[in-house]
């Protein structure tokens, strides 16, 4: 039986300010290390055995991956990178302070930016801080300067067909550490949840989600390893 194990990363240091991050590369802080650990021991007394490890190029889920799985005790597990699972571009609102930016702009606002589905922030202005078009990780890509959770979906639904879905249908154990909108981008897609079902859907930082599937990739059993921190599991529609 395939099993697909979903890892968010642990606390960010823009987490901690309260900034919108998106694709911004930011550290992990102490507690998020903590709590990377902390997820690779729960699979580690879980017994879950990773054939395969997959997430973005952002440091924050790369360190995450790489701290859970020295804690669990495979290092060895191969890891591939890809800018696909990367988190929701968060546009002309990144690295802005989410309190102030509600201040600003009215909290119903920042809410429909936030937590809608197809709704984007305002466009990232090209030339300032935040603009990625040099950095060498996106060479020859056209970058987006804003994204919803649709259009993440999107980019993250044809990775996930031709890179990951063929690993689990071959009965592989794949860990996915990644980020918040990316991981819930992949759980609308095996859930086949609708627009409106995916935005009842929160994963709780570094607790791993682990979801076992059919042979068709359709989820039979799912389950938070701590189930202190475990939210509400996504229900097939």
């Amino acid at each position: 039986m395939p099993t697909l194990i979903l890892l968010r990363h642990g606390q960010s240091q823009w987490n901690l300010e309260d900034r919108f991050t998106g694709w911004v590369d930011v550290d992990l802080t102490a507690e998020g290390e903590a709590q990377a650990r902390k997820g690779g021991e729960l699979m580690k007394a879980a017994g879950l055995q990773v054939d395969r490890a997959y997430t973005s190029v952002l440091t924050r889920a790369i360190r995450t991956l790489w701290l859970a799985l020295t804690a669990a005790g495979q290092t060895f597990v191969p890891e591939t990178k890809d800018w696909r699972l990367n988190e929701r571009h968060y546009g002309g609102l990144t690295g802005l302070n989410r309190t102030e930016t509600a201040a600003k702009h009215g909290a119903d606002q920042v809410r429909i930016w936030r937590r809608s589905y197809d709704t984007p922030p305002p466009p990232l202005a090209p030339g300032g801080e935040w603009d990625l078009s040099r950095d060498r990780r996106y060479a020859g890509l056209v970058l987006p300067d804003t994204e919803s959770l649709k259009t993440t979906l999107e980019r993250v639904e044809p990775y996930w067909t031709a890179e990951i879905a063929p690993r689990l249908a071959a009965g592989e154990t794949v860990l996915v550490a990644a980020h918040g909108n990316s991981l819930r981008a992949i759980v609308k897609l095996i859930y086949g949840l609708s627009a409106d079902g995916i935005m009842e859907v929160e994963i709780p930082t570094s607790n791993p989600l682990v979801i076992d599937l059919d042979g068709a990739l359709k989820p039979v059993a799912a389950r938070y390893l701590d189930a202190d921190r475990a939210q509400s599991l996504p229900k097939t529609p």
